[in-house]
């Protein structure tokens, strides 16, 4: 069980559960607020209520219990495998697919399907709920994403995402014209202020994000763009081209909550990944196929033009 305090330092008169919320964003409002009901959250070494206003001077101190992690079992779910070796594996990831499991999805992960495919060979850094994984994409975007198969090449491989070494373009269609051949969003994203699920640009709490930007083709309502990833925030892409007004196409959380295309979510694809080999190390890059969906709207886009 983790414990973490705070010391009030200024009369803020804000209710307990809010001020967790800002202070410990990886944590939902909803969980927070049931941490405090079961009596884990003490103000002065007593249980207080969510509505509780804190006070300077109030130590406040919560302990959050220990995830208990579900057995993760193998599925003979088909893979769609762009490369793989004695170190590292390389899937196209299919749309709807969630690629880890978390609540509300146990079963059908992309982790599942590898430890099917792999067996015990996969990297055990990220314990049992993400054995492999080193980075992630949304549930609804496609396109190439690395796996390792042991501890060694996990660890290589999360230094050089870390370092920005890992070359990633994504490929998507925005809505409206963009003006400019290239550009380049830099902006700090965040947790969104009041909606949990949501991340934000954040000029106060946000991490630094840079997404680079390329038109391929111009359609008038709407544009395909390549974007590269200088660094890799949750929903950064989606994110970034909704702040400067071009909303990925079907993103009903960042864009328009209807569409006119009938899209389950973005239309992003994570088409380039770079990467230097762990043992090898020689530079490989991999391309991973735009899907049928995503090429069907291309063509009736242009022939619409």
């Amino acid at each position: 069980m983790e414990r973490v305090e705070f010391q009030i330092e200024t009369d803020q008169g804000e209710r307990t559960d809010k001020y967790l919320s800002e202070k410990m964003p990886e944590l939902s409002r909803s969980y927070l607020q049931r941490l405090i009901k079961d009596g884990c959250v003490l103000v002065g070494g007593r249980s207080v209520k969510a509505n509780y206003k804190l006070r300077a001077g109030d130590v406040l101190s919560i302990c959050i219990p220990d995830a208990v992690e579900p057995d993760i079992r193998p599925e003979n779910i088909p893979l769609d495998i762009i490369y793989e070796d004695a170190d590292i594996l390389v899937v196209n990831k299919p749309k709807g697919m969630v690629v880890h499991p978390a609540a509300g999805h146990y079963s059908g992960t992309l982790v599942n399907a590898l430890l099917h495919h792999c067996g015990d060979s996969l990297s055990g850094i990220n314990g049992v709920m993400r054995p492999g994984i080193v980075h992630r994409i949304d549930m609804d975007t496609t396109g190439s994403l690395l796996v390792c198969k042991n501890d060694f090449a996990h660890q290589f491989l999360a230094e050089q995402l870390k370092e920005h070494l890992i070359n990633r373009v994504y490929h998507a269609i925005v809505y409206g014209n963009i003006k400019e051949d290239t550009g380049t969003v830099s902006a700090p994203i965040g947790r969104h202020p009041t909606d949990r699920k949501k991340m934000s640009v954040n000029y106060q709490n946000g991490k630094e994000a840079v997404t680079h930007y390329q038109v391929l083709e111009r359609f008038g309502d709407y544009t395909y763009i390549a974007c590269r990833l200088e660094t890799g925030r949750t929903h950064q892409i989606r994110v970034h081209m909704a702040s400067i007004r071009h909303p990925l196409l079907g993103d009903a959380v960042y864009g328009p909550q209807k569409c006119l295309w009938n899209l389950q979510g973005q239309t992003l694809h994570a088409k380039i990944l770079g990467i230097t080999h762990p043992k090898t190390k020689r530079y490989m890059e991999f391309d991973a196929p735009l899907p049928e969906y995503f090429l069907k709207i291309l063509e009736r886009l242009r022939q619409n033009k």
